[in-house]
């Protein structure tokens, strides 16, 4: 009960309205045996949009690959959820349409949408809302039985708009919502995305342009939604208004914080909810905006709580920001002080990242302190994250001290045990200590990517005063695939001391 109240003080009034108003309204519609209509008349207009960014989701000959996880239907089941309900979302986003003959699938999931269940949820009708007029523009369809299928499912998702969860998910629905707008000339469906899109990015694209849910994976998924809506706006005459500028404005900041954050290869830390193969790469979507002519702006590191200290022969990105959306904490992880650091181009000491969103064991593990790169005290996780996507009490961090070479900061995520990490950057090596305001029962933890070999980490690794001790981890290389690799972890109780060398020591 205490988790629970630790969790839902956070929520804002809006949520828990709409959580209980769905709820009655849904019980009040079984019980009356109501239902949505699956068709509505429409008029249509086949849009012009530039090239894209293709999503890695696979259909070929009767089977579908999502999360490295494959499935082929004699009779396609659009409820199969033997791998999980995300599995299920992305059988119907319909990410995978990629030729002209696939438009077979469009009409078997029309001719099944009344049995269909999570495919009909409001999340997956915006992204395959999207997906299916951006197909049927490009290959130039002019169907009436799609066309009334969705402009039905529009007015679905017009009618279970997800203010109960907000954050992304309330913006993937006002994204959707413009271009279902534009798609039939619906005004009403204008106003309402209008309303979302210029409301929630004004509050989830922090200053310095992170989204606010922290996760790079997921800031680069909503900067391509935003990219993709500068390319409607732009190549569509029929609304003029302040939109386009508004989303080409925060475009700049989001590429700019894209470019702040990720290593000079392109890739990205894997902070929070992050892994490989959802989201569109950094180049990617650097090129897309290049198509667009949209600039990257200068940006400093700051209120997203990231800083990277890039050097001749290392790159490090360290994490000392809090939780920052607050009301939607579901993709954060008890990860105070992580960091991650490349050596001479090659990944050295990595997240171990996530490979599953379902309420489990795995999750539990891939969300906790003991799965980054900090200090656990006492078998404790610094931040209360359970329940696959909720989070309880949360840690404050201040004291913050940053200088050229050096930063500093304290996090009471264990109560009146006080972390204090401070990293000093060197030419060669970056130095760690880490201080607790009392003896406690301490692990300090680094993680490396397969890669990297005991050998490796005993040449570049080093401890004042202790000794460490070789683990096994399980990296995320993706959903669904894990990597066998080594790990250490050193027990203190008070003070440590860490050399990490960059270069191999004389």
């Amino acid at each position: 009960m205490i988790k629970y109240i630790n969790t839902i003080k956070f929520l804002k009034p809006i949520q828990i309205h709409y959580r209980l108003y769905y709820t009655i309204r849904n019980r009040v519609r079984k019980i009356f045996k109501i239902r949505y209509k699956y068709s509505k008349v429409s008029n249509s207009n086949i849009l012009k949009l530039q090239e894209s960014i293709r999503v890695k989701s696979i259909y070929d000959n009767g089977e579908f690959t999502f999360l490295n996880l494959s499935k082929r239907f004699d009779k396609i089941n659009w409820n199969y959820n033997n791998y999980g309900k995300l599995w299920t979302y992305n059988l119907t986003y319909f990410d995978f349409l990629s030729k002209r003959d696939d438009i077979f699938l469009i009409y078997d999931f029309i001719d099944n949408i009344e049995s269909i269940k999570d495919g009909l949820e409001p999340y997956p009708i915006s992204l395959r809302g999207v997906n299916w007029i951006k197909y049927i523009s490009f290959y130039n369809i002019r169907d009436k039985k799609i066309d009334d299928s969705l402009y039905a499912q529009y007015y679905i998702l017009m009618n279970n708009l997800e203010y109960h969860i907000l954050g992304n998910h309330l913006l993937e629905n006002g994204f959707s919502l413009l271009f279902g707008a534009y798609y039939f000339r619906d005004k009403l469906l204008y106003k309402k995305a209008k309303e979302i899109l210029i409301k929630e990015l004004n509050e989830q694209i922090l200053n310095d342009g992170a989204h606010f849910e922290l996760s790079p994976m997921y800031h680069q998924i909503m900067l391509l939604r935003v990219l993709d809506s500068i390319n409607l706006l732009k190549n569509n005459s029929w609304i003029e208004d302040n939109l386009l500028k508004f989303l080409i404005d925060k475009a700049e900041i989001m590429l700019g914080w894209l470019e702040a954050i990720s290593y000079k290869n392109g890739d990205i830390p894997m902070f929070n909810d992050s892994t490989k193969d959802i989201a569109p790469t950094t180049i990617e979507l650097f090129n897309y905006a290049k198509r667009l002519n949209i600039k990257r702006a200068k940006i400093e590191l700051k209120e997203s709580g990231y800083r990277k200290i890039a050097k001749e022969n290392y790159e490090l990105i360290l994490d000392i920001g809090s939780i920052s959306a607050k009301y939607i904490a579901g993709h954060t992880h008890s990860d105070i002080f992580n960091f991650e650091l490349r050596a001479n181009g090659r990944a050295f000491i990595v997240d171990s990242g996530i490979t599953t969103y379902e309420v489990s064991k795995r999750r539990d593990i891939e969300r906790s302190t003991k799965a980054h790169n900090t200090v656990e005290v006492n078998g404790r996780n610094q931040i209360e994250v359970w329940g696959g996507f909720r989070v309880g009490n949360r840690a404050s961090i201040f004291n913050i001290i940053e200088e050229d070479n050096y930063i500093e900061a304290t996090h009471n995520g264990y109560g009146d045990i006080l972390h204090t990490r401070k990293w000093s950057f060197y030419r060669d090596r970056v130095v760690i200590e880490d201080r607790l305001s009392r003896s406690s029962n301490a692990v300090f933890r680094l993680h490396f990517h397969n890669q990297i070999s005991k050998d490796d980490i005993k040449e570049h690794i080093e401890v004042d005063g202790n000794r460490f001790k070789f683990s096994k981890y399980y990296l995320s290389n993706g959903f669904n695939k894990q990597i066998k690799s080594n790990y250490i972890n050193i027990n203190f109780t008070k003070d440590i001391k860490i050399t990490i060398f960059t270069i191999e020591k004389n």
